[in-house]
């Protein structure tokens, strides 16, 4: 797929009005926000398919109106955005910023998200083995170039099925970067008093405290990689005996029976190793204490050297809905800002803690 060109300005520089688009652009594109050509939609948001007049397809963001958050914080938020330039993150174009209307352009991604592909009627037919393996590996270095290889250590903070969007070819591009936050200079992490996020997915530390990190990405990736390999969700979990898929997948581990997590339609005797591979990286994600989690630039070199000895993990938590004490529309709650950098979200951070 042929992309956008950034726009530069004479340093190189990718810059505001390099990245501004008309807001007459966008309705021609998208038929006026016709909703025949809508794609997606949640809490921040609808997200239409739209065709620029040179042929281009693209993915158009309007973002929900009452946000509170400044023009002026946004366009920075958007620039900071542009620089992201990954192979398995959604890449930003651009920008509409009309009167009340705060509009996001991304490169489109023809195929549907993971958890169609994952939990719909053509999960036998599209992803064998080769391509969940491929998919968590791709998601494991776009979150490493999240985390230590871009020019921002950033926090995603809802890493999920339905934020992975699949291309022509299944590989994985990170998406919704609606939660997402810088932690600056030589901080590790923060913390907020406004929980947001997907039930299911968060760190127990992040729903119970408010404390995020880079590790709780690296709990949300261990509950994607279950959910890859057994092609079951974390929620709407239905086993005897067990409330979620990080129980179900722990037990099984602990008495080994592992291969008993293992979607049966995907794997065989030549993969199946490497699938409880991963299953054991999966569980060291997801253990209680963020301090014995692994860090990205590990799971990526766990998940590329099969000779690189793993460790045993330890119990992971079992966050129930009535131990966090949120309910699931307090979890769900909108955020609609790109990011927020160091002191101008003092109103959210309320704790930072150096390395």
């Amino acid at each position: 797929m042929k992309l956008v060109s950034l726009n530069t300005d004479d340093s190189g520089m990718i810059t505001e009005q390099s990245l501004q688009f008309e807001l007459g652009t966008i309705e021609e594109a998208t038929d006026n926000f016709s909703t025949e050509n809508i794609v997606g939609e949640g809490g921040f948001g609808v997200v239409y398919k739209g065709i620029l007049a040179n042929g281009q397809e693209i993915a158009v963001k309007r973002l929900s109106k009452g946000s509170g958050q400044g023009s002026m914080e946004f366009k920075n938020e958007v620039v900071l955005l542009a620089k992201l330039q990954h192979r398995n993150l959604v890449r930003l174009l651009g920008f509409c910023l009309h009167a009340e209307e705060k509009i996001l352009i991304y490169e489109y991604v023809a195929n549907h998200s993971l958890d169609f592909f994952l939990f719909g009627p053509i999960k036998d037919e599209k992803l064998d083995w080769s391509t969940r393996y491929k998919i968590i590996g791709g998601i494991a270095r776009g979150m490493l170039y999240l985390h230590e290889d871009s020019r921002l250590r950033i926090v995603h903070r809802d890493l999920k099925t339905s934020n992975i969007l699949i291309d022509e070819e299944m590989n994985p591009k990170i998406s919704d970067f609606g939660m997402a936050r810088i932690v600056c200079g030589s901080q590790t992490q923060a913390r907020t008093n406004r929980i947001v996020g997907t039930f299911g997915y968060m760190s127990p530390e992040y729903a119970m405290h408010g404390h995020f990190s880079v590790k709780s990405d690296v709990f949300s990736l261990g509950v994607l990689i279950l959910e890859i390999v057994s092609g079951k969700r974390n929620t709407r979990f239905f086993q005897p005996g067990y409330n979620d898929l990080l129980c179900y997948a722990w037990s099984n581990w602990k008495n080994g029976d592992a291969v008993e997590i293992l979607d049966s339609n995907m794997v065989d005797s030549s993969s199946e190793n490497e699938a409880l591979r991963c299953i054991n990286i999966a569980l060291l994600c997801v253990q209680e204490d963020d301090e014995l989690r692994p860090s990205m630039t590990s799971v990526v070199l766990m998940l590329n050297s099969n000779s690189f000895a793993l460790p045993v993990p330890e119990k992971p938590p079992f966050v129930s809905r009535k131990r966090v004490g949120y309910t699931t529309s307090e979890l769900m709650e909108s955020d609609t800002s790109l990011f927020t950098v160091g002191p101008a979200d003092a109103s959210l951070i309320t704790d930072v803690h150096p390395r």
